[in-house]
This record gives structure tokens, C-alpha cells and sequence, in this order.
């Protein structure tokens, strides 16, 4: 009883201060790469000369009538589970309009169950490419899929995922991230790419929620770092945001974010920018 006892209190504390270290880079880094200054004048999103303010304030920003925004990946980016299909991608255009910018969202390319592997290959479609070249921001949100299969085996009375078949499911799936992102960054150099970072909706099912959780904090360790290395990326922190909350704002479907659920991605999207 006290070695399990240990055992949870650890994972919960590494959890928590990964979480932590998450959000506090989200933050530094929507102000040092959005530059909140830029959107809020209407201009389009762009990176200054990193680390000297004074030269950045002498850049006069390029106008853009409207800030477009595409959404892509998995059926988070699409928006399932919400009732008003407005899903994370639209709701942050509302906000952005909100801040009196105009925005508009170019394409959803959102598809259920996508995981990575057929990602690396939706990539490759002309019209994908068309959709994501239009964006000033892209969204991206993939990997939920890889790690928990989209939900079903738990759903459906099937066997629980293993601590090693999250393993594997994590090194596999991060090996491609670094190629997904860097094809979305040859398709469009000048986007800012907005990653969603995972959060584990079966933090309250029996068996779940230790494994669950220390595979998404990995996870969302190792794909900070393989974005860190790229350029205008940004890693939007989401596992506090459902931790003890998931029947607050997960759908009834207890996998994806009900509307509640995608609000509060979409307003953790604009922290730091305004």
C-alpha cells in the first residue's frame, strides 16, 4: 500500500511540474513569437529579430485585411463533440474578432481518427497544401489517437492499453511529429503553427489514470522540445485544463471536448496575445 502510495504521489508530481513548465513556456513564447502588438493592430502575425525589442519596434508590420486560420489533424481539430460544430478552430476566431481584428477560418481539415502515420500522408495532397499555404495561423492538433486509439477499445469493453503499449505508442508517434512539422513549415514558411498539446480524458477510469497521465505528460515533454527546435511553433498546454475536470467539459462520448471543453482551448489559444 505505501509503495503504490509513493508511486502516485510521484507520478502526480511529475505531472504537475510538467504541466507547469508547459505553460509557462506557452506563455513566454506567444509573447516573444506572436508579438501581441502585431494582432491587435491588425497586422499579420510575423517574427521580429529575436532579442532586441528596440529593432523589433522599429520593424513596420505587413497588413493583412483578415487573419486566416486553418485547422488540421485529428477530430479535435474538427471539432467533434461539440454541439455547435464550432470546435476549438472557430471559437478562436471568434475570439480574435472579439479583440477587433477580422478572421476568418480558411479550411477545417480536421478527420476522425487520424493518428500521425496518415497525417505524414495528408500532407502530401495538393489541397491540403492549397488550404495551409492561404493560413497566417495553423492549427494542429494530432496524437490522441496514437496513444489512446481513439478511445474505442476503451469504449467498447476492450482490453486497456499497457504501460508499454503507450510507451511504444509515444516513441513512434513523436518520431514523425518533428517530419509532420517540418513539411507544414515547407508548405508555408510564414505560418505561426499552434500545436494542441494532449491531455488524458480517462484520468478517472480505473487503470487509466496513472499510466494515462505519464504517458501525455511524456508525450507533451517530448513534442515541446522537438517544436522548441523549429521555427514559429507554439505549444498550447492543455492537460491542467481536464485534470479532475472531465465531466465538466469532455462529451458525453468521454474522449473529446464537449463545447465548455473547446472554449477553454480556444481562450488558453489567446492568453498572452492580448
Amino acid at each position: 500500500m505505501n509503495s503504490t502510495s509513493r508511486v502516485w504521489r510521484t507520478t502526480g508530481v511529475l505531472s504537475l511540474l510538467s504541466t507547469l513548465l508547459l505553460i509557462a513556456g506557452f506563455l513566454y513564447a506567444v509573447r516573444d513569437v506572436i508579438l501581441p502588438g502585431a494582432v491587435g493592430s491588425g497586422a499579420e502575425v510575423h517574427q521580429g529579430t529575436a532579442g532586441n525589442p528596440e529593432e523589433e519596434s522599429n520593424v513596420p508590420p505587413q497588413k493583412a485585411e483578415v487573419l486566416n486560420v486553418t485547422a488540421i489533424g485529428d477530430s479535435l481539430a474538427k471539432g467533434t463533440g461539440d454541439d455547435s460544430g464550432k470546435g476549438f478552430a472557430r471559437r478562436f476566431v471568434e475570439l480574435i474578432k472579439e479583440q477587433g481584428m477580422d478572421s476568418k477560418l480558411v479550411n477545417n481539415l480536421g478527420i476522425n481518427g487520424l493518428t500521425t502515420e496518415g497525417l505524414m500522408a495528408l500532407l502530401d495532397e495538393k489541397g491540403v497544401q492549397y488550404s495551409l499555404s492561404q493560413a497566417h495561423i495553423i492549427i494542429l492538433s494530432i496524437g490522441g489517437n496514437d496513444l489512446f486509439d481513439g478511445g474505442e477499445n476503451l469504449q467498447t469493453a476492450g482490453k486497456l492499453p499497457t504501460e508499454l503499449d503507450l510507451e511504444q505508442s509515444v516513441s513512434q508517434a513523436s518520431m514523425r511529429l518533428g517530419a509532420i512539422a517540418d513539411k507544414i513549415r515547407e508548405t508555408n514558411p510564414e505560418a505561426q503553427l499552434v500545436y494542441i498539446s494532449l491531455y488524458n480524458p480517462f484520468s478517472d477510469l480505473p487503470g487509466m489514470r496513472e499510466i494515462g497521465d505519464e504517458a501525455v505528460s511524456r508525450w507533451n515533454h517530448i513534442v515541446t522540445n522537438i517544436l522548441r527546435e523549429r521555427e514559429r511553433t507554439l505549444v498550447v498546454p492543455t492537460f491542467d485544463l481536464f485534470t479532475y475536470n472531465s465531466q465538466k467539459y469532455l462529451a458525453s462520448d468521454h474522449f473529446h471536448p464537449n463545447g465548455a471543453g473547446y472554449q477553454i482551448i480556444a481562450e488558453r489559444m489567446m492568453q498572452g496575445i492580448y
